[in-house]
């Protein structure tokens, strides 16, 4: 019935979705909510809106957790690099972008994408093959952050890293034997490259990186999940550029 868009599903989810860039269509409402509150946010937005019976939702909702709250919005509209880079700069900050070199988990993005939001990162770039994008899952596990964060997807990354040199950009690889991430210096217009779940950063993209960094790490597990791998290394860059 809803194949031209998404549902994203429970409270806060839904609440970024009024709050941020979405397009929402309609959202459906469970009757006799007591979170009034929420309510009041979608009836001054301006979105359409409709009361429905939980047996509805419970047959709309993929989650099966929508918490009363139910948001059909259009695809998520993709942002290009070029975009991204000129509001980092309009801003004044100090551009720092994410490169996902095949990530295929959405939990695992969702989660990523909750994480950059809070940490300031300006853009994400993922390739449009071979990776995942963002759907449903994404979007309910990063509580709403993809209303706040710019994506783009594009054919091929190691072009957008060259270009990203071109433009003044840093760029680190996250891999295992690199230079401890708390010894480098993370200041500039940068861009850290996180590999997949399996297959870490490709060869060739490596090769073009300026440098790879590392998380020192002293337990007996020599390796760690990337969402929290990234969330590790965002947290160490923005130390080092609070502390300046």
């Amino acid at each position: 019935m809803y194949t031209d868009a998404m549902l994203i599903e429970g409270k806060n989810a839904v609440t970024e979705c009024i709050i941020g860039n979405s397009t929402i269509d309609k959202i459906f409402i469970l009757k006799g909510t007591t979170d009034q509150g929420l309510v009041n946010k979608i009836k001054h937005s301006g979105v359409q809106y409709q009361f429905v019976d939980k047996a509805a939702l419970d047959r709309m909702s993929k989650t099966k957790n929508h918490q009363g709250f139910i948001a059909l919005v259009t695809d998520y509209k993709y942002y290009s690099i070029d975009e991204i880079v000129n509001d980092a700069y309009k801003k004044g900050s100090q551009p720092l972008i994410l490169i996902l070199d095949g990530l295929e988990d959405p939990h695992n993005f969702g989660n990523i994408i909750r994480t950059a939001e809070c940490m300031g990162v300006d853009g994400i770039l993922i390739p449009k093959n071979r990776s995942v994008s963002v759907n449903e899952t994404v979007i309910r596990v990063s509580a709403g952050a993809t209303t706040h964060m710019h994506i783009s997807k594009v054919v091929n990354i190691n072009t957008e890293i060259e270009n990203l040199k071109k433009k003044g950009f840093w760029i680190f690889a996250a891999e295992a034997g690199g230079i401890d991430v708390a010894q480098t210096n993370m200041s500039g217009p940068i861009a850290i490259v996180m590999g997949g779940e399996n297959t870490g950063v490709s060869q060739l993209t490596r090769q073009l990186c300026d440098a790879r960094v590392s998380i020192t790490m002293y337990g007996k597990i020599n390796s760690l999940n990337v969402a929290n791998a990234t969330a590790m290394i965002l947290y160490e860059i923005n130390r080092q550029r609070k502390s300046k």
